[in-house]
């Protein structure tokens, strides 16, 4: 068998989320979510999805995967994973070790892995060795709202419609009071800063101000992400339990996070870190140093139905992100929607999914 064609198709999709969209730094406003599948096409008639991390980087990871991973990979066996993608990662392992290239690499992995349990007859879950189940929890992801008042209407909804737990994308003690005024006194609730603070003194004393509202985790407090040896210094001061881990670019980026201390969880994302081979990978390694992983996956796409297969592998019953909002658009159906705070687990072959192509088409950019 041999890939004949990987095909990058960006998709805008229409949303709506209870509040004004949100500004992205220097880029203009959020006005659609956003996927980017990769598609591979093999010359026994099996497709397969994947999905790239794009946001900012779309056009350049389009360009990735078009001019790089494209005409590398055509003409490779999509049914030999490790081989394929090995080959792939040398070829460019002077681009490919974090960003665009990375993403490109990772979209297609994901793809690799439904056209393999397409063959094997078996979800992705099992062939990670998961048993059977029939759904994993969701927390809600929502957008940065900015405003205390938006806050506290989003998170009264997201607690409303069953999500267990809220996580922020804020980073005041008012709106974290908001939130917890929405949501009730028991949804536990995670703060994502984006990396806002510079300093371990600004971090330490808003960890000392939220104490009382129920964290769970404090995300990414920290900027740049990578400085590892400082997080885990902040780490020692702290009540809250720090997570990290959405832009690591690969592995040894998780292996020297967790030889650092840095954080209490570590969150992959599979449309980064090189897709379901290096996330479970590394969700392996991290088990094994006991230290919690919560996959990171604010996806609507095939990175999100990755990490719900990944979860659904995992022991225990770990959540999984799910970004707080309704589509006007879904090319991909109940499949990303969440029923009671729960996310189905997909029981087909594959990554079980069935892509609407009129949906597609309709809200394909370029």
């Amino acid at each position: 068998m041999k890939i004949t064609q990987v095909e990058a198709i960006h998709v805008a999709l229409p949303y709506e989320h209870g509040a004004p969209k949100p500004a992205r730094s220097g880029i203009g406003a959020w006005d659609t979510q956003d996927i980017l599948f990769l598609r591979v096409e093999t010359d026994a008639g099996l497709v397969g999805w994947g999905e790239a991390f794009g946001h900012a980087s779309t056009p350049v990871t389009i360009a990735a995967i078009r001019e790089v991973i494209a005409p590398l990979a055509v003409g490779a066996d999509p049914s030999d994973i490790a081989g394929t993608m090995g080959v792939l990662v040398r070829r460019t392992q002077s681009m490919a070790r974090s960003g665009p290239v990375q993403f490109a690499l990772s979209g297609l992995d994901i793809a690799l892995w439904d056209i393999a349990g397409q063959i094997a007859g078996k979800p992705v879950w099992q062939l990670l060795g998961g048993s059977a189940r029939a759904s994993v929890p969701a927390y809600a992801s929502l957008f940065r709202l900015n405003t205390p008042d938006h806050v506290e209407r989003v998170a009264a909804n997201a607690a409303a419609r069953g999500y267990s737990h809220i996580k922020l994308h804020e980073h005041t003690v008012e709106s974290v009071r908001a939130a917890r005024q929405g949501a009730g006194p028991k949804i536990p609730l995670m703060v994502d800063t984006n990396c806002y603070w510079d300093e371990p003194e600004d971090i330490i004393a808003f960890c000392e101000a939220v104490e009382g509202f129920g964290i769970a985790w404090l995300e990414e407090p920290l900027y740049p992400a990578d400085a590892y040896e400082v997080s885990a210094a902040i780490r020692q001061h702290v009540k809250i339990p720090l997570a990290a881990g959405e832009n690591l670019g690969n592995y040894n980026d998780a292996r020297w996070l967790a030889a650092a201390g840095a954080v209490d969880i570590v969150q992959p994302s599979v449309a980064k870190i090189g897709g379901i081979t290096q996330a479970w990978k590394t969700i392996r390694f991290l088990q094994d140093q006991n230290i919690r992983v919560v996959p990171h996956s604010p996806f609507v796409g095939p990175a999100l139905i990755a990490a719900i297969h990944m979860v659904a592998a995992m022991p225990g019953e770990e959540l999984c992100e799910h970004r707080f909002c309704d589509l006007g658009a879904n090319p991909l159906g109940d499949a990303v929607i969440a029923v009671n705070g729960r996310l189905p687990v997909p029981q087909t072959p594959g990554l079980g999914i069935t892509v609407d192509p009129s949906v597609v088409e309709k809200y394909r950019v370029g």
